[in-house]
C-alpha cells in the first residue's frame, strides 16, 4: 500500500471503499501480515526468551474502577526493565493492563486503541464497554499461534460503563476467553498473591482513595512473594502506575500522587511487614 501511495500520490482504492467499522477486518482483508497473529515465525526449540510484563490489578469502587500495574519486566531470571509501562488508556472510558510478552502486548494495545478510534469515526458513536471487551477478546484469540510458541499476551481490561453507571473489570485467558470479574481481579505471575491481598481488603463501599491504596497494597504483597513483580522503588523513584476511570473519564495519577500512596504503604509496612489483616487500608 505504501509503495502504491508514493508512486501515484493517491490513496489506494481500499481506503476509499466503504467497509466494516473494524480496523482489524480492514487489515485482514488488505494486509493481513501486519496483524501480530498473522506473522509467521521460524520453527523454535523451547520457549522464546523475550521481556515479559507481570502483575496487573484492578478493583471497583462506587463510581468507577482503578487499574494498576507494577513496573518490572523480566526475561528468564533477569530483570529486563525496571520502569516499563504496563497500563494504557484504551479510550476515554477504558484502559488495558498488559501481562505476558511485552513487545506483542504493547503492539496489541496500540492496535486496540486504533480499533476503537476507527469504530467511533466510522459509526459516529462509541462501542459499549461490553463491545470493547469483545473486540479485545478477538484480538487475543488471533494471537493464539504466537501464544503456543510462548509469546502469550494476557491483559486485564477495565472501564466505566456509562450505560450502567459503574466500573467493570474483564479478564482473559490466552485463547481469548473472557470473564467479567466482580469487585477485583489480577493477572500475571504475581496475581495469586495480589488476589489474596485484595480478597482480604476489598469492601463494596471503598472510596476512590481507599481503592488506590488497596491496589498498591496488593502489588506490594505480590512483589513480596513473586520475584517477577517489582515493588515501589523509592531510591529510583519508580512507583506503580495507577489509573482511575470514572464518569469523568480516564485519569492517570501523577508521579507525586503515586509516590505519596506508595510511601504511605511502605511506612505502615515497617510496623506491619505482612500488611493489614482486616479491611483497614
Amino acid at each position: 500500500m505504501e509503495a502504491n501511495t508514493r508512486s501515484t500520490g493517491r490513496l489506494p482504492a481500499a481506503f476509499l471503499t466503504p467497509g466494516s467499522s473494524s480496523f482489524m477486518d480492514f487489515l485482514s482483508d488488505h494486509q493481513p501480515e501486519l496483524l501480530p497473529g498473522k506473522r509467521s515465525l521460524p520453527p523454535v526449540q523451547g520457549v522464546i526468551e523475550a521481556p515479559h510484563g507481570t502483575t496487573i490489578v484492578a478493583v471497583t469502587f462506587p463510581g468507577g474502577v482503578v487499574l494498576a500495574g507494577d513496573r518490572r519486566a523480566t526475561m528468564g531470571n533477569v530483570i529486563a526493565q525496571r520502569d516499563i509501562e504496563k497500563v494504557f488508556p484504551a479510550d476515554e472510558y477504558s484502559a488495558v493492563g498488559i501481562a505476558g510478552t511485552a513487545g506483542l502486548a504493547v503492539e496489541m494495545v496500540k492496535l486496540f486503541q486504533l480499533e476503537l478510534e476507527h469504530f467511533e469515526k466510522v459509526e459516529g458513536t462509541q462501542l459499549s464497554l461490553e463491545g470493547k471487551a469483545n473486540r479485545l477478546s478477538t484480538m487475543i484469540r488471533s494471537n493464539l499461534g504466537m501464544a503456543m510458541q510462548g509469546l502469550a499476551v494476557v491483559p486485564l481490561f477495565a472501564g466505566y460503563d456509562v450505560d450502567r453507571e459503574k466500573g467493570r473489570i474483564f479478564s482473559y485467558d490466552v485463547t481469548g476467553g473472557r470473564s467479567e470479574e466482580q469487585g477485583y481481579a489480577a493477572t500475571g505471575s504475581g496475581s495469586v498473591f495480589a488476589r489474596g491481598a485484595m480478597k482480604k481488603l476489598f469492601r463494596g463501599d471503598l472510596s476512590e482513595a481507599e481503592a488506590t491504596t488497596l491496589v498498591v497494597q496488593a502489588l506490594y504483597d505480590a512483589a513480596d512473594d513473586d520475584s517477577a513483580t517489582g515493588g515501589p522503588d523509592v531510591a529510583r523513584r519508580i512507583y506503580p502506575i495507577i489509573t482511575v476511570i470514572t464518569e469523568d473519564g480516564f485519569r492517570r495519577l501523577t508521579e507525586d500522587e503515586a509516590s505519596d500512596i506508595a510511601r504511605s504503604v511502605l511506612e505502615r509496612r515497617l510496623q506491619q511487614p505482612d500488611g493489614p489483616r482486616a479491611s483497614l487500608l
